[in-house]
């Protein structure tokens, strides 16, 4: 091959430097929205720092959890669930709504346990329950138990 061909060989061409911006900053508005979603959605003291975002989530969980509370209570009414399933479902509802609003891990502990701290004002409630779901000769007004657990959750600080 003549040397005089040589000047038509090139080697590869640059590519343009926007091309690195670009990815840059597709990455950094991946990750940005990643934080976000993960910061304002889940379950942790994430978006109870934003106020209005966190009074939100609050009567969302307030709201949801009475709205539960309310169909078994339902339920239980038309005949559906027996006294010791209907006590059953709505205290592990409360439960469920005590650790999600405070952060206590109220599924877990005893009664006893739970008298003693932050969540003291649900204890009798969650005691009742206890009596309807263990308690076959159990006198407790199953359906004034509901109401009074579906008021607790809503007017919940």
């Amino acid at each position: 091959m003549p040397d005089d061909l040589l000047r038509h060989v090139v080697g590869p061409q640059p590519y343009a430097s926007w091309w690195l911006w670009l990815a840059i900053a597709l990455t950094v508005a991946l990750v940005a929205f990643y934080a976000a979603v993960f910061l304002l959605t889940g379950p942790g003291r994430g978006g109870r720092e934003l106020p209005l975002l966190g009074a939100a989530r609050e009567r969302r969980l307030r709201q949801r959890s009475a709205r539960a509370v309310r169909r078994i209570g339902e339920r239980y009414r038309a005949g559906e669930l027996a006294a010791a399933p209907a006590g059953t479902a709505a205290s592990h509802e409360l439960r469920r709504f005590l650790h999600l609003a405070t952060g206590v891990p109220a599924e877990y502990l005893q009664v006893s346990d739970l008298a003693d701290s932050e969540i003291a004002s649900a204890a009798p409630v969650l005691e009742q329950f206890v009596d309807i779901q263990f308690n076959s000769a159990s006198e407790a007004d199953v359906a004034r138990v509901l109401r009074d657990a579906e008021e607790l959750i809503l007017s919940w600080t």
